[in-house]
């Protein structure tokens, strides 16, 4: 009997989800359809859509088992989504929609299982370093937040632990970033890494050098939304705009340094991993130097860094690759 089951990988700006069916031990996947996350007010409306979509597929049967990669810190089974004005609950959902088994983790926790199954050729490495097989890698990526999480070796292969690294202290590395900082500090508060190192925070960026310059051309500050990451990105490379190039420079030294301070935090000698939606976009920035140059500049410790191997993870579906392959898994738990 083929056994279905769902993935999703739910971020604050999209939602990636899948069925696919598991016949004599292979997969297939049967659909796969991307939406837009605001365009609904709860998981369960989406979820419905999509169920009423994958019931025309050949078999009556519900699905028998479903994880969801969600960003944002799960407990007990429940998130309220950071960047989202949903809650989730895996036995809610089971409940509704007649699925055996629901299971939710967090969304780098998913990215960080994909990372163990993609080809080579879904890798970018900036730096190869000395890889000691085993040994603690990091995961870690900017989008509509900043996500991260940690492989652990256990039992003779990789487990995933998720983490909320993205909101721990922004660190300024230099007179800039001070500076940077205190704009910041002026207006939210407490500045946490996310608030630099995000589709968000690029925005910040750009408009903290606008303030600093005293370039305050209304025709690029009255239309720069919350996250208008795409539009300074494409002021930067498209049309070489000064402070949007700046900005773009300044986003990706603060991006290495922050990626150095997790390897660092983990001794992670198994590779650091840069994942996220804006990494695969910014790839040739990243290979310009300034982002490595910041990851090894760590005083001491910079002839260590320079033995970390480090990857840009190009393939944008990665968190939901994890998500199925913990779908796959939660068959045999049924």
């Amino acid at each position: 009997m083929n056994e279905y089951f769902i993935s999703g990988d739910i971020g604050g700006t999209k939602t990636l989800l899948q069925a696919a069916e598991l016949k004599e031990g292979n997969v297939r996947v049967c659909c796969e359809r991307r939406y837009e996350s605001s365009a609904y007010s709860s998981f369960s409306d989406m979820l419905r859509d999509f169920i009423n979509e994958i019931s025309t597929l050949d078999s009556d049967d519900n699905p028998v088992s479903a994880c969801f990669a969600v960003a944002g810190p799960i407990a007990r089974q429940e998130v309220a989504l950071t960047n989202l004005p949903w809650v989730m609950n895996s036995a809610v959902l089971s409940s509704e929609f007649s699925i055996p088994r629901v299971k939710l983790i967090n969304d780098f926790a998913a990215v960080a299982s994909g990372v163990g199954i993609l080809p080579e050729n879904d890798l970018m490495t900036l730096q190869a370093g000395q890889p000691h097989g085993g040994r603690m890698r990091v995961v870690l990526g900017a989008g509509t937040g900043m996500g991260g999480a940690w492989l652990v070796w256990q039992n003779g292969d990789y487990s995933s632990l998720p983490s909320e690294a993205g909101h721990i202290d922004f660190a300024p590395a230099n007179e800039l970033q001070d500076r940077l900082l205190h704009h910041l500090r002026k207006r939210l508060g407490h500045v946490s890494v996310e608030r630099v190192l995000s589709g968000p925070g690029l925005t910040n960026v750009f408009r903290f050098l606008q303030d600093e310059s005293g370039d305050n051309r209304e025709w690029i500050s009255m239309q720069l939304e919350e996250d208008d990451a795409a539009r300074i990105s494409d002021l930067a490379f498209n049309q070489k705009h000064p402070l949007a190039v700046k900005a773009m420079d300044l986003f990706v030294e603060v991006y290495g340094a922050y990626a150095g301070n997790l390897a660092l935090a983990g001794l992670c000698r198994g590779g650091v991993y840069v994942a996220g939606g804006i990494a695969p976009k910014i790839i040739d920035k990243l290979g310009e130097g300034g982002f490595m140059k910041a990851f090894r500049d760590k005083g001491r410790f910079s002839g260590l860094m320079e033995e970390i191997p480090v990857h840009v993870v190009m393939n944008p579906k990665v968190g939901l690759l994890g998500a199925a392959e913990e779908a796959r898994r939660m068959l045999d738990e049924v």
